[in-house]
């Protein structure tokens, strides 16, 4: 029998991490830092919100679609969230901006939303995890993400050890298995600013699936029958792309999620179907509560 190789990849903001405090709260921490008191969390956020959907359809995919830029579009969107809450005629700190902008880029944001561990356990565990009558061979753990480029900052500063690989950018070569380095707990990035297209585009996992064949082909190995898993956190971008692109999909959602009738849930079927190889059967999607509920039969 081939061998066997699971791709896993992750969305990034809601599904592998999380705002440590509401954005809106976050944003007004800062502007009292810089000297602007007396502003309500609940306007900042209806700001924001408005200000984020302007960018959002002015200058699509974080301003890579017409030119402007990941920096100065969040730089809109932070001086279009407090200027009408303060006042057009009052100007803004100068500082209020720049610093917004680092503390986004880092951990000091963020918070996990999931056990971090699990990426070095997948890689232990690819011998164990049981596909009908045979094993997989590789675990290739990759990010899909509608986002700018500081996602893989953002997770090098939470503790990941994050590679260098970013589709559909001029990034470093990821380093061939003979050169010493500690494994990867994320292999490569897919973001739809490096490669312009946002999910639930099929060109974006088309993408990643390229990425993918790149970390194997520079480690020696044969992919032979991939197994292609999508985990993130929204019906219409993850689950639609993900099946679209014919990848089996994990929606990490409460009971309360307003999902179609294909996504079924761990108690209809177990969960290594969503880890079995495609064939001619149509992709699969289920929802967990959490990722740990999907992995915990291979820890």
């Amino acid at each position: 029998m081939p061998p066997r190789t699971l791709l896993l990849c992750f969305d990034a903001f809601g599904t592998i991490f999380r705002p440590k405090q509401p954005i809106a709260a976050q944003y007004n921490a800062v502007a009292r830092q810089c000297g602007l008191t007396g502003l309500d969390d609940s306007e900042l956020h209806a700001a924001f919100k408005a200000a984020f959907l302007h960018q959002a359809r002015t200058h699509p995919n974080y301003g890579k679609a017409t030119g402007m830029g990941a920096h100065k579009w969040w730089t809109d969107v932070i001086h279009g969230t407090f200027q009408p809450v303060v006042g057009e005629a009052r100007p803004l700190p100068a500082d209020l901006a720049p610093r917004l902008l680092r503390r986004f880029a880092t951990a000091e944001a963020y918070d996990f939303a999931l056990d971090p561990r699990l990426f070095r356990l997948l890689k232990r565990a690819a011998p164990r995890l049981p596909l009908d009558d045979s094993v997989v061979d590789d675990v290739v753990v990759g990010v899909i993400t509608n986002s700018d480029d500081r996602v893989p900052g953002i997770l090098s500063s939470l503790g990941l050890a994050v590679s260098p690989l970013r589709a559909g950018a001029a990034s470093a070569a990821y380093p061939a298995a003979a050169v010493p380095r500690p494994p990867y707990d994320i292999d490569f990035h897919c973001m739809s600013y490096d490669v312009g297209f946002e999910k639930p585009d099929r060109r974006i996992f088309e993408a990643a699936e390229a990425a993918a064949a790149q970390v194997l082909a520079t480690q020696q190995h044969i992919p032979g029958d991939w197994i292609k898993v999508y985990v993130g956190d929204e019906y219409k971008r993850d689950v639609v792309g993900a099946l679209g692109a014919g990848w089996n999909s994990v929606l990490v959602a409460d009971q309360e999620c307003q999902c179609s009738e294909d996504v079924r849930t761990l108690g209809e079927f177990p969960s290594r179907q969503v880890f079995s190889p495609h064939g001619t059967a149509p992709p699969v999607s289920v929802r967990v509560p959490d990722v740990d509920t999907l992995l915990a039969n291979y820890r």
